[in-house]
């Protein structure tokens, strides 16, 4: 059986670990904040080499907790990709901030620096840039120009746990350790996924640190002493305990991959109604998602045509966050022409760790005579 993502065939080949790892937390009945937890932290930060990581209970809680760490004015304009999952910019209208919305560029599928760099105006406060599909968004000059009008910068690193970013004198950085804050997600099909929910942010600031753990923990660093109004976000022994087995093998699970990718390069790229995926000179692409561009044809017939044949496929994401009904009051402007074009366009096909030839020709089959 052909998965998007194989948590099964994954957990199969660490079940001994995993059951181990669980049980002696069960064992412990330290259940929420115990030595699992701060283990993983620990971890993660050695991994990221980066110096405070902040776990907390989903993705969408991250970002949510990252910017109200900020303290940003009511109605303050913080600008976000329109080509992403609806949370980077639902948690901006949540706390009354007003989120705008710009475009991306083609070839990535991330923010576009010019569309940034035009939005910016007397009211703007921060940037938050997404990772999509497993490559980082081009940061170092997003990072000039947010210094440039001293704006604050969030990375949505929910999709490219373990990428690279090669700034241009060398220095090499990890994605979500270069913003003021960093942001992911441990969703079970995440490239660091855990078996319900989780997330992290990630600071290289003490100050920010602090902050952003009294807000996932009802605003108190000490107890029933609040000092500023919070949240309750946390990351459960449970998960972090499996975080940690699987944090030793992500490096393992981005290689394949990659090597999956590199597969599906081969058959695809001679292809003329597709695009493979655009890989950036200036980062690692991890292959959350293998994202196919539909030059010629009917992608959503393309969809049902391998559904037949057994083989899942997603759509990420067919409608634009401005022409979401949740989203309506916050746009005046005209259609984005990449945004659109790509989400009447894009296609991903399977791709997790476990994906094997076998698979992924049975899969090329059915695309490449979908064609014919």
């Amino acid at each position: 059986m052909i998965r998007m993502v194989d948590l099964k065939t994954q957990y199969e080949n660490m079940r001994e670990e995993i059951n181990r790892a669980v049980l002696e937390v069960i064992d412990s009945t330290e259940y929420i904040n115990g030595p699992a937890v701060k283990r993983f932290q620990a971890e993660l930060e050695q991994y990221l080499q980066v110096n405070h990581v902040i776990p907390c209970a989903n993705g969408t809680d991250a970002l949510q907790i990252a910017l109200m760490a900020l303290d940003l004015e009511p109605g303050a304009e913080v600008i976000v990709p329109a080509f992403t999952y609806v949370a980077t910019a639902e948690v901006i209208a949540l706390l009354r901030l007003t989120p705008v919305l710009v475009d991306v560029e083609e070839d990535t599928f991330n923010i576009d620096l010019e569309q940034v760099r035009t939005a910016i105006g007397p009211r703007t406060r921060a940037i938050v840039p997404v990772h999509l599909f497993g490559q980082s968004a081009d940061m170092e000059p997003l990072l000039q120009l947010a210094e440039q009008h001293r704006l604050y910068l969030v990375e949505d690193n929910a999709q490219a746990m373990g990428s690279d970013y090669r700034f241009s004198d060398g220095t090499v950085r990890k994605t979500g350790t270069m913003g003021h804050i960093g942001c992911t997600s441990f969703f079970p099909s995440k490239n660091l996924g855990c078996y319900g929910d989780g997330g992290a942010m990630m600071t290289n600031d003490a100050a920010m640190a602090q902050r952003l753990r009294m807000i996932a923990n009802h605003g108190q660093s000490q107890l029933y002493h609040h000092a500023i109004v919070g949240v309750n976000s946390r990351l459960d022994s449970i998960q972090a305990a499996v975080l940690s087995i699987k944090l030793k093998r992500l490096e393992q699970y981005n290689a394949n991959r990659r090597r999956a990718a590199d597969y599906y390069d081969a058959a695809f790229g001679e292809v003329p109604q597709l695009r493979i995926p655009v890989r950036s000179p200036y980062s690692t692409h991890v292959f959350h998602q293998y994202t196919l561009v539909l030059r010629e044809g009917d992608r959503d017939a393309l969809r049902q045509y391998l559904a037949e044949r057994g083989i899942p496929a997603m759509i990420y994401y067919p409608i634009p966050l401005y022409k979401q009904q949740a989203f309506a009051g916050y746009w005046a402007g005209g259609e984005l022409p990449v945004t659109e074009y790509l989400c009447r366009r894009v296609i991903s096909l399977p791709m997790h760790s476990e994906l094997n030839p076998a698979q992924q020709d049975q899969i090329i089959e059915a695309v490449k005579s979908f064609f014919k």
